[in-house]
């Protein structure tokens, strides 16, 4: 898997290389790639219908409407957005295995970093001590991923008050920041994302992996 790191992109510029990557590995000219980014501060709206009723008091930051599934969150600095143009070949067509598996890569690193993340039945996503600390949204054309994830690693959390973030309460999101004393650095945890993405997805079995793990898993 090809890893581009962009760093510090009005949020529109690295989507409009999402999209490029996206023709581009539909029409089979590149290999599957994850982009890992983090944008400038801006508010994007996914595909649900009350998305934009969820926008509290945006002030300066751009809201954009993106093509995901899901609510309006934030995306910023502090942040690792991951964005993987990810073929899902015969035998592996299944996005709510592909979101799980997104979700199974970032417990993964979780847990790696000595913590004990969960997940909750009701919403997409990974839980640190009941509180959503990544946030999964994902889009398909012709089996081919975009969108994905995105981590809170030291992000300013006063932005997640200016919205009803994914429709939950104003205090759901949390940071890994409040969670470790001494938390990776944005290369870091691109790193790690990046190599237990690539494990998993290679791997022999990624859908047994993925129910063994929601098996063994409480809800966070």
């Amino acid at each position: 898997m090809r890893i581009e790191r962009l760093r510090g992109l009005p949020y529109a510029q690295a989507e409009e290389r999402m999209l490029a990557l996206l023709e581009e590995r539909i029409a089979d000219r590149v290999p599957d790639t994850l982009l890992l980014v983090e944008p400038e501060p801006v508010f994007t709206l996914g595909r649900r219908r009350e998305a934009a009723a969820h926008v509290l008091a945006p002030g300066e930051i751009p809201v954009l409407p993106v093509a995901r599934g899901g609510d309006v969150t934030f995306h910023g600095p502090g942040q690792l957005v991951g964005w993987p143009i990810v073929a899902l070949p015969p035998g592996r067509q299944d996005l709510h295995l592909w979101m799980h598996g997104l979700e199974h890569v970032l417990i993964g690193v979780l847990e790696s970093l000595g913590l004990r993340p969960g997940r909750d039945p009701r919403n997409t996503g990974v839980w640190l001590e009941g509180r959503k600390v990544a946030a999964i949204g994902i889009g398909c054309r012709r089996w081919v991923t975009w969108h994905g994830f995105a981590l809170n690693l030291d992000v300013d959390l006063g932005y997640f008050r200016r919205i009803q973030p994914c429709g939950l309460p104003l205090d759901t999101v949390t940071r890994l920041a409040d969670h470790l004393e001494a938390p990776p650095s944005w290369e870091e945890l691109a790193g790690r994302c990046a190599a237990e993405l690539e494990r998993w997805w290679e791997g022999e079995d990624p859908a047994g992996e993925v129910r063994r793990s929601l098996e063994r898993l409480p809800a966070g």
